[in-house]
């Protein structure tokens, strides 16, 4: 028996098992909450018409999500760094499910603008529970990479969804449910069935993995203690009270980044089956076919920035290069009038968007230490996603105003210039720390 069992383990070994065990099980989590998010964009399509709402009704109601997101985010983020993953993603997941698929009893904009606020309630602490729980499994080195292909699932779940969407709009049993209604309860029901599935099988750490040896145990817990210890030696370590992070320069600067990502993101999101249609007349599955493009472009860009940037160890160019890069596209979809031009267009914009995802996150959560980084991860993602509520406003007034997506389209264009300004203000040394 060696010595030092420890030092028989290969970490690539260990990493690649957490990769093949853990990812794909997150990846489709986050496919089923991204597409109770934006699902809302092609029921409008028939819901709108049906139900008399007028632009700036689902451009407001779309944007509430973020509104009830920004809410219960910190408070959702803390019950699930007490309670533990399993049990707290499996109870929002049920709630989320639910509220979701109630969605296909609204008939006036009351009731429309009251479920949206619900359903981003609901669904407030599951992406940053997410970067938390992959905070606690893969190290520094490896986690751009690891939260990359996670996030993946958003543009994927547009790859998904898109098609799936147009299908279901044009699905006409005899039940007597429109098109709509049946989108919103085929979609929700998947996440109260998965989040039976993670109450029964996640594991809230890698002590409690059955499926990890006690050497590949040791070694992962020994080298994500390092890491903490390190970060709590740092400048923003543990000596600090976890409600400190709110007058940090570094945590507010990175909300304004992610702010300016979420605004481009959900704003394209949000309205894209509504721009292609208004490009020329065509049938819902065709639209969901034409709008899986841009996700797919998407999906890609993350994956190769996200390894670059662990390969190279640098973070903060890669987020402000991505963002420049949208900015430049949606400039083009914006003064382009064929669909080709616009769809491309988008495709770049959502290129850069998704891939600041990986290195963004990596920057962030190497910020702080211990339940800090639970509430540290929670301000930033619920200053980011009040960008969610801006961006489908932005479009749909603009929309209401001018009868076109191009001024909108050059609002956000703008924020993602913004978001690479403040994204290289924000400074990291050698240990991966974030300096202001």
């Amino acid at each position: 028996m060696p010595a030092n069992p420890i030092a028989e383990v290969s970490g690539s070994a260990v990493l690649a098992k957490l990769t093949r065990r853990l990812l794909p099980f997150l990846f489709l989590l986050y496919v089923v909450a991204y597409l109770d998010r934006i699902n809302v964009g092609f029921a409008k399509l028939q819901m709108s018409g049906q139900l008399h709402f007028s632009e700036a009704v689902y451009g407001f109601a779309a944007g509430l999500f973020f509104a009830g997101y920004f809410c219960f985010q910190l408070p959702s983020n803390l019950i699930l760094a007490k309670l533990g993953a399993r049990r707290w993603i499996s109870v929002i997941m049920l709630a989320w499910g639910a509220i979701s698929a109630s969605m296909m009893f609204v008939t006036t904009p009351r009731s429309f603008y009251i479920l949206r606020f619900l359903l981003g309630i609901a669904e407030a602490g599951f992406f940053p529970g997410m970067i938390f729980y992959l905070r606690s499994w893969f190290p520094a080195a490896s986690r751009a990479r690891a939260v990359a292909l996670f996030a993946t699932a958003g543009p994927l779940s547009g790859v998904i969804g898109g098609p799936l969407s147009g299908a279901i709009l044009s699905y006409h049993p005899t039940s007597g449910l429109a098109g709509w209604q049946w989108l919103f309860l085929l979609e929700g029901i998947p996440a109260m069935v998965l989040g039976g599935v993670v109450f029964l099988s996640l594991a809230d750490e890698p002590r409690r993995a059955r499926w990890l040896s006690a050497e590949e145990c040791s070694w992962l817990e020994q080298t994500l203690r390092t890491e903490e210890v390190a970060a709590g030696s740092a400048s923003l370590g543990t000596s600090a009270p976890w409600w400190s992070i709110f007058f940090d320069p570094s945590i507010l600067l990175l909300g304004l980044v992610y702010f300016c990502l979420n605004t481009t993101s959900y704003g394209i999101s949000l309205w894209l089956p509504s721009v292609l249609s208004s490009l020329a007349s065509r049938t819902n599955f065709a639209i969901g076919v034409l709008s899986a493009i841009p996700y797919l472009v998407a999906a890609g860009g993350m994956v190769v920035v996200g390894n670059h940037s662990d390969r190279t160890g640098e973070r903060r160019w890669h987020v402000a290069g991505c963002a420049l890069v949208a900015a430049g596209a949606l400039t083009l979809a914006a003064f382009s009038a064929s669909t080709i031009g616009v769809v491309a267009g988008l495709s770049f914009a959502m290129f850069g968007v998704s891939a600041m995802v990986g290195p963004f996150w990596t920057l962030s959560s190497t910020l702080l230490s211990g339940l800090r980084a639970s509430a540290g991860i929670a301000v930033i993602n619920s200053i980011g996603n009040l960008g969610g509520f801006v961006g489908p406003n932005i479009l749909g007034l603009t929309r209401s105003s001018s009868g076109n997506f191009r001024n909108g389209l050059l609002v956000l264009a703008g924020g993602m210039v913004l978001g690479a300004g403040v994204a290289l203000s924000v400074r990291m040394d050698r240990a991966g720390e974030n300096r202001r």
